[in-house]
């Protein structure tokens, strides 16, 4: 979102607690100072590990607020803000729900600052025609999908005041890295919903060396459909990277573009190239449960029942390799259920960002590895070292 034609410019990120909202503030600060003078940050609560660059500025916003409690927080300190990036979100394991929260926080942010992903193609609630692209006319989400009333929002507030522009940019299953994604926000006042992050590569791990200590294969949870299928990602730094070269582009206004890191991989390989990163062996796995391609969840193992008797097994890991015990409480176990359970496809095409002049390509496989070692180097996982010398 593009506040006027400024020279300066000066970013607010929200959600920066946030896989999203971390990686585009990461962007900024490698960015120099007479590209972007200041980065106002915000999330519910102070950030644990706060930026040294001085450009960064915290402010602790709940965007759920009342709208006037908001405005009178940001109206100082955001009047100089030229561009804004809405990275927030709030989760419920049942996406028909969602909109109850997301919608009216969209609202609120975009309310306040006017005054001072793949969910869009309907892929979270069912079958959908892929490649997904731009332009596709939306699904049929039986008022669930709560982009659509975001989207149509921030147009309608547009054009009644025509005096800033927009870009829209629409990731699949975001990877990455955030220190402070660990760290749940404080509790909503609805217990329906919670702030804590889809940290799915975090999970995957936690589950795989859980079944290396008790040395059980790390058989893939999903169904076979999916197992066998093609797919893709979006890497959390090049989502940023597209994100801010949309907004500083002036042919790129008032555009939608999807993300996804470039190339295409399959469960099946992906996860046995994953599993021998730690040191383990994948057996061909033997589809009891799910099998065949359906238009509902369908998983062989169930997460959430799996994860009720692990912790002190993780706890067991951590005492041998190291990392942070509390590592297993971040696991997001019913998203990972949804994750690996779909017997659909869900691929993006990418070729409208091509055409107007983004071009960066990640390997998948790199970038789980990158965000394992940054989980790594944080002290979160233990040492890679460490497994592979014991394993």
């Amino acid at each position: 979102m593009q506040m006027g034609l400024q020279s300066e410019k000066l970013a607010f990120v929200t959600g920066a607690n946030g896989i999203s909202g971390f990686a585009i503030t990461e962007h900024l600060v490698r960015q120099p100072r007479e590209e972007w003078s200041k980065i106002i940050v915000t999330s519910r609560r102070p950030l644990p590990n706060p930026w040294i660059d001085p450009r960064v500025e915290f402010v602790a916003l709940d965007f759920l607020a009342p709208l006037e409690k908001i405005i009178a927080k940001m109206k100082d300190i955001c009047a100089p803000v030229t561009h804004a990036f809405f990275t927030s979100y709030v989760h419920n394991d049942d996406f028909r729900v969602l909109r109850e929260k997301n919608v009216p926080l969209f609202h609120n942010f975009l309310d306040a600052l006017d005054t001072t992903g793949g969910k869009y193609y309907g892929v979270h609630l069912g079958p959908v025609k892929v490649p997904l692209e731009e332009d596709f006319p939306r699904y049929n989400d039986q008022g669930y999908n709560f982009y659509y009333s975001q989207e149509d929002y921030l147009r309608a507030v547009q054009k009644r005041r025509r005096t800033w522009s927009y870009n829209i940019i629409r990731p699949n299953a975001i990877n990455g890295f955030a220190p402070h994604a660990m760290n749940e926000e404080p509790a909503l006042s609805d217990p329906r919903f919670s702030s804590k992050q889809h940290v799915g590569a975090l999970t995957i791990v936690i589950y795989m060396l859980i079944c290396r200590e008790l040395n059980e294969p790390a058989k893939f949870p999903g169904n076979e459909y999916f197992w066998n299928s093609v797919d893709d990602s979006s890497y959390a730094p090049s989502l940023a990277d597209l994100s801010v070269w949309a907004v500083s582009h002036d042919h790129c206004k008032d555009e939608a573009f999807n993300h996804v890191n470039g190339d295409v991989f399959v469960w099946k390989y992906l996860w046995q190239d994953i599993a021998e990163y730690f040191g383990l062996k994948v057996p061909e796995p033997k589809f009891e449960k799910a099998a065949g391609q359906a238009e509902t969840l369908s998983n062989e193992i169930d997460m959430v029942e799996w994860a009720k008797d692990k912790k002190e097994v993780w706890e067991r890991v951590v005492q041998k390799y190291g990392g942070k015990r509390e590592a297993f409480d971040w696991g997001t176990w019913g998203f990972f259920n949804w994750a690996t359970g779909k017997s659909w496809l869900m691929i993006s095409s990418i070729s409208k960002a091509r055409k107007f002049g983004w071009h960066r390509v990640d390997k998948t496989l790199d970038t789980w590895i990158e965000t394992y070692r940054s989980f790594e180097n944080a002290g979160v996982l233990p040492s890679h070292r460490e497994l592979l010398q014991n394993s």
